[in-house]
């Protein structure tokens, strides 16, 4: 039993550790997305055309779009690394709480070989005669 409650909880352990990974990637995604938008703000120049303009805005609008879903994505991401940790923590409980059990076990076992050897018949050990 303590065998399959240690793979429990490495299996939720390694789980909370992807959960974590895409936490980290999301964020990633929607800070580069960020940058992106800051980047392509429209700038006019001399040279600078309506339709250039125009483009840009296009461009940094659905750059917008795509941070709000990406900020989305980050907050599932959160949802399921919660997730994630609780279950690792009951995964720690239940193997815990096997460890104790059997601790528990291996006391009341020493304690009942030690109450055996208090009620066993005292052994007399043969006495030795040396030359002197």
């Amino acid at each position: 039993m303590l065998r399959v409650r240690t793979l429990q909880l490495g299996l939720t352990q390694a789980d909370e550790a992807r959960a974590a990974a895409r936490v980290a990637d999301e964020a990633a995604m929607r800070d580069r997305i960020l940058s992106l938008a800051q980047a392509i703000a429209p700038v006019t120049t001399p040279v600078a055309s309506a339709s250039s303009l125009g483009a840009a805005a296009h461009y940094r609008e659905r750059l917008h779009v795509s941070a709000q879903l990406a900020e989305r994505r980050v907050a599932q991401a959160d949802v399921g690394l919660e997730q994630a940790r609780s279950a690792t923590l009951e995964a720690r409980r239940d193997q815990s709480a096997v460890e104790k059990l059997i601790a528990r076990a291996d006391a009341a076992s020493a304690l009942k070989e030690m109450r055996a050897l208090e009620n066993a018949p005292p052994v007399r050990k043969p006495n030795r005669h040396d030359p002197c």
